[in-house]
């Protein structure tokens, strides 16, 4: 319960594991540019007011797990990562630049896996609960 985030209407805790690979799974990420990764990554977390609860940075991928806001989308926010980073790092690093003439680090793609602590079952026996209860004639039951 200490995670739950609020906001102006909101009321959530939401997370989510992300993984994506470099373009070709070249091995790239490595000294300077991974660390210029890892805090590329953290500037557009906290613009965004996403959490960064554990990452990991590795020489041809990255694993995330977020805690993000319902306003943004994992979609959107996978999108503004990998850009921002892609773009930055191909302007600062020459041999990113060299080795990615076509202006795309990351590979096509992502891999995204919701987490949390409640599970399908819990929400099933908060909704039976709910269809079963002592004014059940006033609610209308969804299936």
């Amino acid at each position: 319960m200490e995670n739950i985030r609020k906001g102006s209407h909101s009321i959530y805790e939401l997370h989510v594991h992300i993984v994506w690979s470099t373009k070709y799974r070249y091995s790239v990420l490595k000294g300077e540019v991974q660390q210029r990764c890892r805090d590329l990554i953290r500037q557009t977390c906290d613009s965004l007011d996403v959490r960064i609860l554990k990452g990991v940075v590795s020489k041809d991928h990255v694993h995330l797990h977020l805690s993000y806001p319902p306003k943004l989308s994992v979609s959107d926010l996978v999108k503004r990562l990998k850009g921002r980073s892609a773009r930055m790092m191909l302007d600062e690093f020459a041999e990113l630049k060299k080795r990615y003439w076509g202006q795309h680090l990351w590979g096509i793609g992502y891999g995204a896996w919701s987490s949390g602590n409640i599970t399908d079952e819990m929400i099933e026996n908060y909704l039976e609960h709910h269809r079963e209860g002592p004014n059940n004639d006033q609610n209308f039951i969804l299936e």
